[in-house]
């Protein structure tokens, strides 16, 4: 099986794309940011990744450190928006 391609080589908005298709996949959210830096491989590329989706209002913050999608994300995705 090949390498991964390195974090340093995914640019934020793929990595932001990431972040967003790891909650609204078939898995139950909220999730923490623990797992989505363990998904990214990366702590600074997940804590960056969900800054940039709240600031946009595609996430809601929890306390402790959880996130899930906001309405918006989870309608745009039910549209296919996005999908390329």
């Amino acid at each position: 099986m090949p390498n991964p391609e390195p974090i340093d080589a995914v640019d934020d908005r793929d990595r932001d794309r990431n972040v967003l298709n790891l909650m609204l996949g078939d898995s139950p959210w909220p999730w923490s940011l623990d797992e989505i830096a363990r998904e990214l491989r990366s702590d600074i590329a997940a804590q960056d990744a969900v800054t940039r989706l709240a600031d946009a209002g595609l996430l809601h913050r929890l306390d402790g450190g959880f996130v899930f999608p906001s309405r918006a994300a989870r309608r745009a995705d039910d549209l296919g928006l996005g999908d390329a």
